[in-house]
């Protein structure tokens, strides 16, 4: 009865994905390895003995910064193996984290520092409209407002892109961040487009922001499709508004490295497109 009930019992694993973070946890007596890549090799033995017994395993970024903050915050001995495991149920109800499904540690690293990150974006996002009050002019909460601008940006868009596989990006810059949101959907000749949930909130949140605050955002759409060479089209964010870019400007702004400003050389089969116009114009671009 004990082991039936176990497989039934799912777990939850934080993982220090760095030598960083490895090397900061290693101060801690209880903490057993001395070697990163040994550590991940144990990580993964582990998550594939539980996927053999049928248990669902999460993995859960463990950042030792936020541990040692929650120790003291919740009175715990910081060099307990309880400890670590309060702190690991903690941030797995409340933070990112990727569900195991065989996949290698080296496949899983990435997407879950990716997840993280994401996850980041969202909450500094999210607390950014929170905070921004009401408009002096006509008391509409301003966040709330923006956030519906970008939800309705973000239906027109996918809805005037058409049938196909669809890769979005958005960006723009804040005061202490630059925000970058990532949203694949797919549409069918029929029918609304089917897009994840979580990645459609963080990509409203993002543009919502650049909405907000009247910052130059910038939305590109990659749409690929069957017998077809790849079609990418690019907006800039004016006033609440995607204004088409000119082809050109996709070209450019598509095939220059944002780090350096260096040209990288286009990709083959891909089509560089100007911006289409959205339609309709509602809700308000302006509260």
């Amino acid at each position: 009865m004990r082991r039936t009930l176990r497989r039934e019992a799912a777990s939850t694993i934080g993982l220090l994905a760095d030598e960083q973070d490895f090397a900061a946890m290693r101060r801690y007596r209880t903490f057993a390895f001395d070697d990163h890549t040994i550590y991940l090799q144990q990580v993964e033995s582990l998550l594939k003995t539980l996927s053999a017994r049928g248990t669902h395993a999460r993995v859960a970024l463990f950042d030792p910064e936020e541990y040692a903050e929650f120790c003291a915050e919740s009175g715990i001995a910081p060099d307990a193996p309880a400890s670590r495991s309060r702190f690991t149920a903690e941030i797995a109800s409340a933070g990112a984290t990727v569900a195991y499904t065989g996949q290698p540690i080296d496949t899983l690293i990435p997407l879950l520092v990716g997840r993280a990150v994401r996850r980041a974006t969202w909450e500094y996002g999210t607390a950014l409209l929170a905070g921004l009050g009401e408009c002096a002019d006509c008391g509409q909460d301003i966040g709330h407002a923006a956030f519906d601008r970008a939800s309705h940006l973000l239906l027109r868009l996918l809805e005037t892109a058409g049938p196909g596989t669809h890769h979005l990006v958005c960006s723009t810059p804040t005061d202490n961040e630059h925000l970058l949101a990532v949203l694949h959907t797919e549409r069918g000749t029929t029918g609304p487009a089917r897009l994840e949930s979580e990645e459609g909130a963080e990509f409203v949140t993002v543009l919502a922001v650049a909405v907000a605050l009247e910052r130059p955002g910038g939305v590109v759409l990659r749409t690929s499709s069957a017998g077809a060479q790849d079609r990418v089209h690019g907006w800039r964010l004016t006033r609440g508004n995607l204004v088409p870019l000119s082809a050109g400007e996709v070209f450019s702004a598509y095939c220059t490295d944002a780090d350096t400003g260096e040209p990288v050389a286009p990709e083959s089969h891909v089509e560089y497109c100007a911006g289409f116009e959205l339609g309709a114009d509602e809700p308000e671009a302006h509260h």
